[in-house]
């Protein structure tokens, strides 16, 4: 006989969304609900099905769990309700659930077994939100950053081993206490416009300051903080990352003085061969001394560019608007640049700042800008054809006729020779309308 008769507490149960079933005394299935069978992914015939509906049933750690050992067998053998016990279920398609069940045991007035009626309480996401939590905690535990949490009044909530490690402070220390036991004075200010940006729910992105440690001392940071929100979306608090950039500013430091002493020494040499030269060319013509003079200037404006990018890497951009800088002057709307932003190592950009001099060189003595209509249009990118390759191009057009020269100048022959070391080359095309050049370098 099932255990449900009366219409009004069968409709209740039809109505509740979570998984609810019922069964007799020998554990046959004499009623379920829609969420029931949504969450077994089948609908079990009644009376033909003993104790639960599931497809298949495991322990938490893995191992099958027999449908006659399920909690509801274990209720209606027992005659008393089971709790605190979990289960793994499975569906036809494969998918599996993680749940809590309820299965209580019914008798009638006279104290004899009627039935027993199971609830079904899907855990599955609230499993991985502990699973997550428990794997955030662990990550956090292990940081070597400081991290630490704190209410909008600055309060501080939670404190790492990496919060103790870089500012000093056990977590009972700091726990409870104000935030700015970690601020210098002369920062405090900092604090109040941080957590009103948090308030409004903006996250601060990396940013540097420095902080007081338990002993006094001040060190370098980089602090991102970030609001924390309750289950309404409301703000509650701020999670700080503090990471110890000591030993970065330090290298930095040294790394300036460093490229600053580069810097001076590289002028310093550039000059002696300056003094060196004007000796040994006194008797040279003015025009070579001067050609002379200008490609050390090249130079070392080439260096003050790489200096600028710690003598590592320049783009072709920078390095092209650098060495046509001089020859802009009254001539800017008619030199041309085009193309995509390279990376060149040190010895690539120092090559084309060297090749652009010489080109704009010739283009002001004898080409496209020794008028006022001439043009120069500069164009680079990646070749591929036989490697990776910077393809350069510089066309003129606009100037006087060209006419093939009788040799070659200095320039060339030392361009051709720098571009041999680095796998490259240059061809130079004398065309009645303007010098057409294409450099080449592997990249």
């Amino acid at each position: 006989m099932p255990l449900l008769t009366q219409a009004p507490a069968e409709a209740l149960l039809r109505a509740l969304p979570v998984a609810v079933y019922t069964t007799d005394p020998d554990g046959y299935i004499t009623f379920y609900n829609q969420a029931a069978a949504e969450f077994w992914g089948r609908a079990p015939v009644l009376g033909e099905e003993r104790w639960c509906g599931s497809y298949r049933l495991y322990w938490p750690d893995g191992q099958p769990l027999p449908l006659s050992e399920c909690p509801m067998a274990t209720a209606l053998k027992s005659g008393e309700a089971v709790r605190n016990v979990e289960a793994i279920m499975e569906r036809p398609d494969g998918s599996r659930a993680t749940f809590l069940p309820f299965p209580t045991p019914l008798f009638d007035p006279a104290g004899r077994l009627t039935g027993g009626i199971n609830m079904l309480v899907d855990i599955t996401e609230r499993q991985h939100i502990d699973e997550m939590k428990e794997h955030f905690s662990a990550i956090v535990a292990s940081s070597d950053d400081a991290i630490i949490s704190k209410n909008l009044d600055g309060i501080i909530r939670s404190w790492n081993q990496g919060a103790e490690r870089v500012f000093g402070y056990t977590p009972e220390e700091a726990i409870g206490r104000h935030v700015s036991i970690l601020i210098p004075a002369d920062r405090l200010d900092e604090e109040p416009g941080i957590i009103e940006r948090i308030r409004r729910g903006i996250r601060i992105h990396h940013y540097e300051t420095k902080r007081q440690r338990k002993d006094g001392s001040l060190i370098d940071i980089s602090l991102t903080v970030s609001p924390i929100k309750n289950s309404r979306g409301d703000v509650i608090g701020a999670s700080k990352i503090a990471r110890d950039i000591t030993e970065r500013k330090r290298a930095e430091e040294t790394k300036e003085l460093l490229l600053q002493e580069i810097k001076h020494r590289v002028k310093n040499t550039l000059g002696t061969v300056q003094a060196i030269a004007s000796q040994t060319f006194r008797d040279a013509p003015p025009q070579e001394r001067e050609a002379f003079t200008a490609r050390l200037r090249a130079l070392s404006a080439a260096h003050d560019l790489l200096t600028q990018r710690d003598f590592d890497q320049v783009s072709a951009r920078q390095m092209t608007a650098r060495a046509l800088a001089p020859f802009q002057e009254n001539r800017a709307e008619r030199i041309h640049m085009r193309g995509d932003d390279i990376i060149l190592n040190a010895n690539q950009g120092l090559l084309l700042a060297m090749a652009i001099h010489e080109l704009a060189t010739n283009a002001v003595k004898y080409g496209a800008l020794c008028n006022e209509t001439g043009e120069v249009h500069v164009d680079w990118q990646i070749g591929e054809e036989s490697g990776r390759r910077l393809v350069f191009h510089w066309r003129e057009s606009g100037g006087p006729p060209v006419t093939l020269p009788s040799r070659k100048g200095f320039g060339s022959m030392l361009l051709e020779r720098a571009l041999q070391q680095e796998q490259g080359g240059s061809r130079i095309t004398y065309a009645p309308t303007g010098v057409h050049c294409t450099l080449e370098m592997k990249l």
